[in-house]
């Protein structure tokens, strides 16, 4: 990256009043939160992994399930803090020009930044609570957590006996239609796209660019890696998120 697209996407975030930020699995890893599809992600370096996010082997197979626990309860996610990446959309949202938050992250830590929770719209859910398959318990994901440390490899429903999963949207359910809306809704009013940490590969979030971008909407990503819409971007942004993002929103 040099100095002059660093300083092309500075301008692009000041001169913007409704930001829309896309925002992935490359926000948190200075967090402590490996992502998905980097070099060192979880799904490159265990293929398996995409059983334990998909809905139909984690509802028939008990050791899919055990395998997801031991994953959450080991989770850097568990103890992971805000990173200055999270705190510069804060920063963002209190120069009122951020319009709002469409994240793949399910790591509650936008929330726990102190973003305003209308403005945060988690498309794949939030991994910090549990609900049940079979009726409408739910509750902090940590009181499922104190069952499989105690011994318990599968914990079910306190209520009715079913299983219990995080609240994340896993492959083959459909996401929330209210979140989605929003998203399109930020999508066709922003006049920014800042899209961080993020492949811009999965769906439906990747269709907000050329949505946003083809009624006019300028595009700046933040990203380690190249992604599909990096021809289309007006700035390309390739520091490390949790440098860059405060350096461009200040």
């Amino acid at each position: 990256m040099t100095d002059q697209q660093f300083e092309q996407a500075r301008a692009l975030v000041a001169g913007a009043s409704a930001v829309l930020a896309l925002t992935g699995a490359g926000l948190s890893t200075a967090s402590g939160i490996p992502d998905f599809r980097g070099p060192r992600g979880r799904w490159t370096l265990d293929p398996d992994a995409e059983r334990i996010s998909t809905l139909s082997w984690y509802r028939r197979d008990v050791e899919i399930r055990r395998r997801a626990w031991q994953i959450r309860a080991t989770s850097p996610a568990r103890t992971a803090q805000p990173n200055p990446g999270h705190h510069a959309l804060v920063t963002l949202e209190r120069q009122h020009r951020l319009a709002g938050i469409v994240t793949q992250n399910t790591d509650g830590l936008h929330l726990a930044a102190g973003s305003s929770p209308e403005l945060v719209h988690e498309i794949h859910g939030n991994a910090r609570s549990w609900r049940c398959e079979g009726c409408d318990a739910t509750g902090p994901l940590a009181e499922m957590l104190a069952l499989v440390e105690a011994g318990d490899p599968d914990p079910r429903c306190p209520r009715c006996g079913g299983i219990t999963r995080a609240t994340v949207v896993l492959f083959g359910e459909m996401l929330d239609p209210a979140v989605l809306d929003a998203a399109v809704d930020l999508a066709d009013t922003c006049d920014l796209v800042l899209a961080v940490g993020t492949s811009l590969q999965v769906h439906p979030v990747a269709g907000l660019v050329p949505r946003a971008v083809g009624r006019g909407a300028r595009l700046v990503i933040v990203n380690a890696e190249p992604t599909p819409y990096d021809p289309w971007a007006d700035a390309l942004v390739r520091d490390r998120i949790e440098q860059a993002l405060p350096a461009l929103v200040a």
